[in-house]
């Protein structure tokens, strides 16, 4: 067999042992999951009136506020399901499984694609649930075109994509697994601190910059309008600028951790 199909081999049977793991412990990706849909069924049936009003300055409608604040919920989805992953992978760190995978005669780097493959997968799979979640209570893209829900797909992709990256370096350079949930929790953090439930212009303007600055508004705003059928502006362009260059630096800085020699 050539390197190639050797990688792909040992990639998708990494792969399959962390699917495996997500089916028979569940509890981790539920308790994630949980937050996002909470949140969404707060901010809609308790604050959604409120903060329609507020934001429009017109009557207020829990539907139209319903419809801001998916996207935001969305990737504050994908944030909280990376925590998973930085869990995941410090567990087999901590637990010597690493240490017996490099004894081995496989790919070296099939362990974290397989955790970076099945991290992207749950990511979408926890997307289309809380997705669901929001369809169910009134949500609707009827504005749309299939292109915009073609990039908006991409997008999510792109952010998961990007987010695991940054979890699995924080789970390998994390001394336990307690230590790597707290480390990732700024992936959860940051969207609260966005655009995701009022508009930047809303904020105190000492706070602006940072909910400007950051990537999450821009991916936010992107997924509005895609979601929406409204302009997005430049912020597409900087969304896609800011998953690539996080993608390339955990890239980096996962695989340098994972390549050095074990203490």
């Amino acid at each position: 067999m050539s390197s190639l199909s050797l990688a792909v081999r040992d990639s998708t049977t990494m792969l399959r042992r962390n699917l495996l793991h997500v089916r028979r412990y569940p509890s981790l990706t539920l308790n994630l999951l949980l937050t996002p849909v909470m949140l969404l069924l707060l901010f809609v049936y308790i604050f959604g009136d409120t903060m329609s009003a507020g934001i429009g300055g017109g009557g207020a409608d829990r539907s139209d506020y319903l419809a801001y604040i998916v996207p935001g919920i969305l990737l504050l989805t994908i944030g909280g399901t990376t925590i998973g992953s930085a869990v995941s992978v410090s567990m087999d760190m901590t637990e010597g499984i690493i240490a017996r995978f490099r004894t081995m005669a496989i790919h070296r780097g099939s362990v974290l694609i397989g955790h970076v493959v099945g991290s992207v997968l749950q990511c979408m799979m926890s997307v289309v649930t809380v997705g669901a979640v929001a369809v169910a209570i009134g949500f609707r893209s009827t504005d749309a075109t299939a292109l915009e829900w073609l990039l908006a797909l991409g997008l999510l992709t792109l952010v998961s994509l990007a987010l695991t990256w940054i979890a699995v370096g924080m789970g390998l350079s994390s001394p336990n697994v307690e230590a790597a949930s707290n480390n990732a929790m700024p992936l959860m953090v940051l969207p609260l601190l966005s655009s995701a439930f009022v508009p930047l212009d809303a904020m105190p303007g000492w706070f602006q910059p940072v909910a400007e600055y950051q990537p999450f508004t821009p991916a936010i705003e992107t997924l509005r309008g895609l979601l929406l059928g409204t302009g997005i502006g430049d912020n597409g362009w900087i969304a896609v600028a800011w998953c690539l260059g996080l993608a390339a630096l955990g890239y980096f800085w996962s695989t340098s951790l994972y390549n050095r020699d074990p203490k």
